[in-house]
């Protein structure tokens, strides 16, 4: 299925997260890209993220933002080498890096996680803190407060001039009003590391996604960024139990699958043939 000229697209280059996850890459780090019209974001390039973009035939060098929620290596690893991709081999002032203030300058817990030398060259750098807004070409982003043990992370909620609006929570923990920053979103994707009933502070439970997906009330959730307990639950048994809970249509997302936001949302999977990727629409 070729994709609407007027659609948004999100690629999941990797749907995995935490330690053991990223580790083992029992499901890959590689982040999001998003595709809309001149819009070509890296979201969250974790470990693997520029193997795969080339494996899916994503060309870094043509990237013009890329956002980063929070300093843990899942989340920021290929940052740099993506920076030197965007820039041109660091040639060219050029694209739009977006980062929390831990990724740029450290915090009490992290040092910076991208060097002074790769953060003069993006054309603009913006120190993504809750209510932050900025623009790439025509999507306007704005970063919402998230709640974890990078106490700088934040979640991005994309606004399109004609196909409403995304949102990416990252790794957070549920709290009181984070569902408010995501409310009338159509798409809503988030980071549940472990499945209902296992807590871990500054993560997200599937019980905790349904309180925010019931807060926010998306036209669609997807669920993505998953541990090792999660992947061993299942994350699609998880996400039809939380679709009952809601009446919100739920998926799990896999590694490589492709998201079309257009009129309507539509999904395509990945399947194996012959050691190549093609996509079924689901």
């Amino acid at each position: 299925m070729s994709k609407p000229s007027s659609s948004l697209q999100l690629i999941l280059l990797g749907t995995g997260g935490g330690r053991f996850a990223t580790i083992t890459q029992k499901r890959r780090t590689g982040g999001i890209r998003i595709l809309h019209e001149k819009v070509n974001i890296h979201l969250d390039p974790g470990p693997g993220a520029l193997v795969y973009s080339l494996d899916a035939g994503l060309d870094p060098q043509k990237i013009n933002g890329i956002l980063i929620s929070h300093c843990h290596p899942d989340h920021y690893n290929d940052a740099e080498v993506f920076i030197e991709a965007m820039t041109r081999g660091m040639t060219r002032k050029r694209g739009v890096l977006a980062a929390a203030h831990s990724v740029l300058y450290g915090d009490q817990q992290c040092e910076p996680s991208i060097s002074k030398y790769h953060q003069q060259m993006p054309e603009q750098v913006v120190d993504a803190k809750p209510g932050t807004s900025f623009n790439i070409s025509s999507i306007h982003i704005s970063a919402a407060k998230a709640k974890h043990t990078d106490p700088d992370a934040v979640g991005f909620r994309f606004e399109t001039p004609n196909l409403g609006d995304i949102a990416y929570t990252s790794d957070s923990e549920y709290f009181e009003g984070i569902g408010r920053s995501y409310q009338g979103v159509r798409l809503l994707l988030l980071c549940v590391m472990r499945p209902t009933g296992s807590p871990w502070k500054g993560h997200m439970t599937t019980d905790d996604a349904v309180k925010i997906i019931e807060e926010a009330k998306p036209e669609m959730a997807v669920l993505t960024h998953f541990g090792m307990q999660m992947i061993f639950k299942g994350p699609a048994s998880e996400a039809k139990l939380m679709q009952q809970k809601t009446g919100i249509p739920t998926i799990a997302a896999i590694d490589s699958m492709r998201i079309l936001v257009g009129d309507e949302i539509s999904v395509e999977t990945p399947r194996k043939q012959k050691g190549l990727n093609e996509f079924v629409e689901t």
